[in-house]
Protein backbone atom coordinates (compact mmCIF):
# COMPACT_ATOMS: atom_id res chain seq x y z
CA UNK A 1 0.00 0.00 0.00
CA UNK A 2 1.47 3.50 -0.94
CA UNK A 3 1.48 4.92 2.56
CA UNK A 4 2.40 8.20 0.94
CA UNK A 5 -0.78 8.38 -1.56
CA UNK A 6 -3.08 6.78 1.28
CA UNK A 7 -1.90 7.86 4.20
CA UNK A 8 -5.00 8.04 6.47
CA UNK A 9 -6.29 5.28 8.54
CA UNK A 10 -9.03 6.71 10.15
CA UNK A 11 -11.64 8.61 9.20
CA UNK A 12 -11.73 12.34 10.75
CA UNK A 13 -15.04 14.11 11.71
CA UNK A 14 -15.05 16.91 8.75
CA UNK A 15 -14.49 13.49 6.56
CA UNK A 16 -18.04 11.57 8.25
CA UNK A 17 -19.26 15.11 7.57
CA UNK A 18 -18.39 15.66 4.16
CA UNK A 19 -18.70 11.86 3.08
CA UNK A 20 -22.60 12.05 4.35
CA UNK A 21 -23.91 14.63 1.77
CA UNK A 22 -26.25 12.59 -0.15
CA UNK A 23 -25.11 14.74 -3.57
CA UNK A 24 -21.91 13.49 -4.37
CA UNK A 25 -20.28 10.90 -6.30
CA UNK A 26 -19.77 7.61 -5.03
CA UNK A 27 -17.49 4.95 -7.15
CA UNK A 28 -16.97 1.26 -6.02
CA UNK A 29 -13.80 -0.88 -7.32
CA UNK A 30 -14.42 -4.44 -7.03
CA UNK A 31 -12.47 -7.78 -8.19
CA UNK A 32 -14.76 -10.18 -10.26
CA UNK A 33 -14.14 -13.80 -10.18
CA UNK A 34 -11.81 -13.59 -13.08
CA UNK A 35 -9.56 -10.97 -11.16
CA UNK A 36 -10.46 -8.21 -13.08
CA UNK A 37 -11.53 -4.81 -11.99
CA UNK A 38 -15.24 -4.00 -11.78
CA UNK A 39 -16.52 0.02 -11.10
CA UNK A 40 -19.91 0.78 -9.96
CA UNK A 41 -21.49 3.65 -9.00
CA UNK A 42 -22.55 4.13 -5.12
CA UNK A 43 -24.23 7.43 -4.64
CA UNK A 44 -24.75 5.79 -1.17
CA UNK A 45 -20.86 5.38 0.10
CA UNK A 46 -20.02 7.29 3.01
CA UNK A 47 -18.21 7.00 6.47
CA UNK A 48 -20.53 4.74 9.44
CA UNK A 49 -17.62 5.50 12.08
CA UNK A 50 -13.97 6.64 11.71
CA UNK A 51 -13.04 2.98 10.91
CA UNK A 52 -16.05 2.03 8.64
CA UNK A 53 -17.48 2.69 5.08
CA UNK A 54 -20.77 1.99 4.87
CA UNK A 55 -23.31 1.73 1.18
CA UNK A 56 -26.91 1.11 0.74
CA UNK A 57 -28.27 -0.96 -1.52
CA UNK A 58 -31.48 -0.55 -4.01
CA UNK A 59 -30.77 -2.40 -6.84
CA UNK A 60 -29.16 -5.73 -7.60
CA UNK A 61 -25.82 -5.66 -9.79
CA UNK A 62 -22.85 -7.95 -10.02
CA UNK A 63 -20.52 -5.91 -7.32
CA UNK A 64 -22.63 -7.09 -4.57
CA UNK A 65 -21.43 -10.80 -5.21
CA UNK A 66 -18.08 -10.00 -6.69
CA UNK A 67 -17.36 -8.57 -2.69
CA UNK A 68 -18.76 -12.03 -1.38
CA UNK A 69 -15.89 -13.70 -3.35
CA UNK A 70 -13.61 -11.17 -2.79
CA UNK A 71 -13.00 -8.36 -0.55
CA UNK A 72 -10.85 -5.98 -1.66
CA UNK A 73 -12.39 -2.90 -2.70
CA UNK A 74 -11.54 0.53 -3.60
CA UNK A 75 -13.93 3.34 -3.70
CA UNK A 76 -13.73 6.89 -4.26
CA UNK A 77 -16.10 9.82 -3.39
CA UNK A 78 -16.66 12.94 -4.62
CA UNK A 79 -18.58 16.16 -3.76
CA UNK A 80 -19.79 19.00 -5.99
CA UNK A 81 -17.09 21.29 -5.02
CA UNK A 82 -15.27 18.64 -7.12
CA UNK A 83 -12.87 17.89 -4.32
CA UNK A 84 -12.53 13.71 -3.59
CA UNK A 85 -11.42 11.07 -1.18
CA UNK A 86 -10.05 8.01 -2.82
CA UNK A 87 -9.20 4.92 -0.56
CA UNK A 88 -9.41 1.06 0.07
CA UNK A 89 -11.79 -1.17 2.25
CA UNK A 90 -12.43 -4.64 3.12
CA UNK A 91 -15.98 -5.60 2.96
CA UNK A 92 -17.38 -7.50 6.31
CA UNK A 93 -21.11 -7.91 6.17
CA UNK A 94 -24.37 -7.02 5.57
CA UNK A 95 -27.41 -6.18 6.83
CA UNK A 96 -31.31 -4.91 6.45
CA UNK A 97 -31.95 -2.95 10.11
CA UNK A 98 -30.04 -0.53 12.03
CA UNK A 99 -29.50 2.98 12.32
CA UNK A 100 -27.50 3.22 8.82
CA UNK A 101 -30.86 1.56 7.24
CA UNK A 102 -32.80 3.83 8.75
CA UNK A 103 -30.36 6.81 7.62
CA UNK A 104 -30.93 6.13 4.05
CA UNK A 105 -34.38 5.44 3.93
CA UNK A 106 -35.22 8.39 6.10
CA UNK A 107 -32.93 10.73 3.93
CA UNK A 108 -35.29 12.61 0.73
CA UNK A 109 -34.33 10.51 -2.01
CA UNK A 110 -35.75 7.23 -0.27
CA UNK A 111 -37.98 8.39 1.79
CA UNK A 112 -40.47 9.90 -0.81
CA UNK A 113 -39.75 7.09 -3.26
CA UNK A 114 -42.36 5.18 -4.72
CA UNK A 115 -40.76 2.64 -6.21
CA UNK A 116 -37.71 1.75 -4.54
CA UNK A 117 -35.71 2.41 -1.09
CA UNK A 118 -32.49 1.39 0.14
CA UNK A 119 -32.89 -2.75 1.25
CA UNK A 120 -29.82 -3.89 2.50
CA UNK A 121 -26.39 -2.27 4.38
CA UNK A 122 -23.11 -3.30 3.47
CA UNK A 123 -20.07 -2.47 5.93
CA UNK A 124 -16.33 -2.55 4.82
CA UNK A 125 -13.38 -2.03 7.54
CA UNK A 126 -11.28 0.79 6.10
CA UNK A 127 -7.70 -0.18 5.31
CA UNK A 128 -6.29 3.66 3.90
CA UNK A 129 -7.48 6.85 2.20
CA UNK A 130 -6.00 9.49 0.92
CA UNK A 131 -8.02 12.67 2.57
CA UNK A 132 -9.50 15.51 0.37
CA UNK A 133 -7.67 16.86 -2.52
CA UNK A 134 -9.43 19.14 -5.42
CA UNK A 135 -9.67 17.68 -8.95
CA UNK A 136 -6.63 19.56 -10.52
CA UNK A 137 -8.69 21.22 -13.09
CA UNK A 138 -5.96 22.79 -14.96
CA UNK A 139 -4.34 20.11 -15.88
CA UNK A 140 -7.09 17.91 -16.43
CA UNK A 141 -8.37 20.85 -19.40
CA UNK A 142 -5.09 20.87 -20.61
CA UNK A 143 -4.33 17.01 -21.30
CA UNK A 144 -7.92 17.22 -22.73
CA UNK A 145 -6.26 19.47 -25.41
CA UNK A 146 -3.41 16.98 -25.38
CA UNK A 147 -5.66 13.84 -25.80
CA UNK A 148 -7.26 15.16 -29.18
CA UNK A 149 -4.07 15.54 -30.47
CA UNK A 150 -3.16 12.57 -29.50
CA UNK A 151 -6.05 11.18 -31.50
CA UNK A 152 -4.91 12.69 -34.23
CA UNK A 153 -1.14 12.04 -34.33
CA UNK A 154 -2.08 8.29 -33.32
CA UNK A 155 -4.51 7.56 -36.09
CA UNK A 156 -7.39 4.75 -36.00
CA UNK A 157 -6.36 1.46 -36.11
CA UNK A 158 -8.91 -0.67 -34.79
CA UNK A 159 -10.22 -4.26 -35.96
CA UNK A 160 -13.08 -4.90 -33.70
CA UNK A 161 -16.10 -2.42 -33.51
CA UNK A 162 -16.55 -2.61 -29.55
CA UNK A 163 -17.78 1.14 -29.07
CA UNK A 164 -21.43 1.72 -30.51
CA UNK A 165 -21.93 4.94 -31.50
CA UNK A 166 -23.77 5.93 -28.51
CA UNK A 167 -20.93 4.66 -26.00
CA UNK A 168 -17.88 6.32 -28.73
CA UNK A 169 -19.68 9.82 -28.45
CA UNK A 170 -20.43 9.55 -24.38
CA UNK A 171 -16.75 8.75 -24.19
CA UNK A 172 -15.73 12.08 -26.25
CA UNK A 173 -17.43 14.32 -24.21
CA UNK A 174 -15.11 16.46 -22.92
CA UNK A 175 -17.28 17.38 -19.59
CA UNK A 176 -18.13 13.57 -18.46
CA UNK A 177 -16.34 12.13 -15.60
CA UNK A 178 -13.79 8.94 -16.43
CA UNK A 179 -12.39 6.68 -14.16
CA UNK A 180 -9.71 4.19 -14.08
CA UNK A 181 -8.87 1.39 -12.11
CA UNK A 182 -6.56 -1.51 -12.21
CA UNK A 183 -5.64 -3.57 -9.53
CA UNK A 184 -2.46 -3.18 -7.43
CA UNK A 185 -0.03 -5.31 -6.08
CA UNK A 186 -1.50 -5.45 -2.90
CA UNK A 187 -4.74 -6.93 -4.77
CA UNK A 188 -6.64 -3.51 -4.42
CA UNK A 189 -8.97 -1.94 -6.93
CA UNK A 190 -6.79 1.87 -7.25
CA UNK A 191 -9.28 4.16 -8.76
CA UNK A 192 -7.55 7.58 -10.88
CA UNK A 193 -9.89 9.58 -11.99
CA UNK A 194 -8.72 9.85 -16.05
CA UNK A 195 -11.29 12.64 -17.03
CA UNK A 196 -8.99 13.98 -20.02
CA UNK A 197 -9.14 9.69 -21.68
CA UNK A 198 -11.19 9.79 -25.16
CA UNK A 199 -11.77 7.10 -27.70
CA UNK A 200 -9.35 7.17 -30.37
CA UNK A 201 -11.39 4.64 -32.15
CA UNK A 202 -13.67 1.76 -31.50
CA UNK A 203 -11.88 -0.22 -30.10
CA UNK A 204 -8.92 1.86 -28.17
CA UNK A 205 -9.23 4.58 -25.89
CA UNK A 206 -6.40 7.19 -25.80
CA UNK A 207 -5.41 9.47 -22.98
CA UNK A 208 -2.91 12.35 -22.40
CA UNK A 209 -0.18 12.04 -18.93
CA UNK A 210 -1.01 15.48 -18.09
CA UNK A 211 -2.99 14.99 -15.46
CA UNK A 212 -2.38 11.74 -13.06
CA UNK A 213 0.88 11.15 -14.96
CA UNK A 214 2.90 9.86 -12.35
CA UNK A 215 0.58 7.48 -10.76
CA UNK A 216 -0.92 6.30 -14.49
CA UNK A 217 3.17 5.53 -15.26
CA UNK A 218 3.14 2.78 -12.48
CA UNK A 219 0.84 0.89 -14.66
CA UNK A 220 2.48 -1.64 -16.13
CA UNK A 221 1.94 -2.99 -19.68
CA UNK A 222 -0.62 -6.14 -20.68
CA UNK A 223 -2.37 -5.08 -17.24
CA UNK A 224 -5.98 -4.92 -17.65
CA UNK A 225 -7.98 -2.07 -16.84
CA UNK A 226 -11.46 -0.71 -16.30
CA UNK A 227 -12.73 2.95 -17.03
CA UNK A 228 -16.27 3.99 -15.36
CA UNK A 229 -17.66 7.11 -17.64
CA UNK A 230 -20.40 8.90 -16.33
CA UNK A 231 -22.61 11.93 -16.92
CA UNK A 232 -23.96 14.12 -13.93
CA UNK A 233 -27.51 12.99 -15.49
CA UNK A 234 -26.74 9.64 -14.50
CA UNK A 235 -25.87 8.21 -17.56
CA UNK A 236 -23.21 5.87 -17.17
CA UNK A 237 -21.00 2.95 -19.21
CA UNK A 238 -18.38 0.59 -18.08
CA UNK A 239 -15.59 -0.66 -20.47
CA UNK A 240 -12.61 -2.83 -20.01
CA UNK A 241 -9.45 -3.68 -21.71
CA UNK A 242 -5.95 -4.22 -22.28
CA UNK A 243 -3.33 -1.02 -21.26
CA UNK A 244 -1.11 -1.15 -24.05
CA UNK A 245 1.78 0.85 -22.29
CA UNK A 246 3.09 4.39 -23.02
CA UNK A 247 3.32 6.47 -26.16
CA UNK A 248 5.44 9.26 -27.05
CA UNK A 249 4.30 11.56 -29.68
CA UNK A 250 5.25 15.15 -30.41
CA UNK A 251 7.15 15.18 -26.37
CA UNK A 252 3.83 14.19 -25.02
CA UNK A 253 2.87 11.02 -23.17
CA UNK A 254 0.23 8.93 -24.05
CA UNK A 255 -1.26 5.86 -22.65
CA UNK A 256 -3.84 3.95 -25.04
CA UNK A 257 -6.34 1.01 -24.03
CA UNK A 258 -7.25 -1.59 -26.67
CA UNK A 259 -11.09 -2.40 -25.13
CA UNK A 260 -12.31 -6.04 -25.36
CA UNK A 261 -15.52 -5.94 -23.03
CA UNK A 262 -18.64 -3.11 -22.78
CA UNK A 263 -21.34 -3.19 -19.74
CA UNK A 264 -24.15 -1.13 -19.14
CA UNK A 265 -24.53 -0.79 -15.31
CA UNK A 266 -27.99 1.47 -15.43
CA UNK A 267 -31.27 0.93 -14.78
CA UNK A 268 -33.63 -0.81 -15.06
CA UNK A 269 -31.25 -4.16 -15.58
CA UNK A 270 -27.04 -4.19 -16.18
CA UNK A 271 -26.44 -6.38 -18.66
CA UNK A 272 -23.28 -6.86 -20.63
CA UNK A 273 -23.17 -5.33 -24.04
CA UNK A 274 -19.54 -6.72 -25.62
CA UNK A 275 -19.26 -9.00 -26.19
CA UNK A 276 -22.84 -9.55 -26.90
CA UNK A 277 -24.73 -11.95 -25.20
CA UNK A 278 -27.18 -14.46 -27.24
CA UNK A 279 -30.59 -13.96 -26.31
CA UNK A 280 -32.45 -17.16 -24.97
CA UNK A 281 -36.01 -17.72 -25.11
CA UNK A 282 -37.97 -18.41 -22.17
CA UNK A 283 -39.02 -21.54 -22.02
CA UNK A 284 -40.01 -22.14 -18.24
CA UNK A 285 -42.34 -19.56 -16.29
Amino acid sequence: MNTTRYPHTQFSDQDMIDLSASMKIGILGTVNPQGLPHLTLITTLMASTPEKVVWGQFMEGVSKKHVLQNPKTGFLVMGLDKSYRRGFANYDHATNAGKDYDFYNNTPLFRYNSYFGVHRVHYMDLVAHSGKYPLPMNKIVLAAIQTMIGKALNGKKEKNVVLNPWTQAFFDKIDNLKFLSYINADGYPEIIPVIQAQSLDREHLIFSLGAYGRELEEITANTTVAFFGMALSMEDVLVRGTFEGIKNLAGMKFGVVKLDWVYNSMPPKPVQIYPEVPMEAVREF
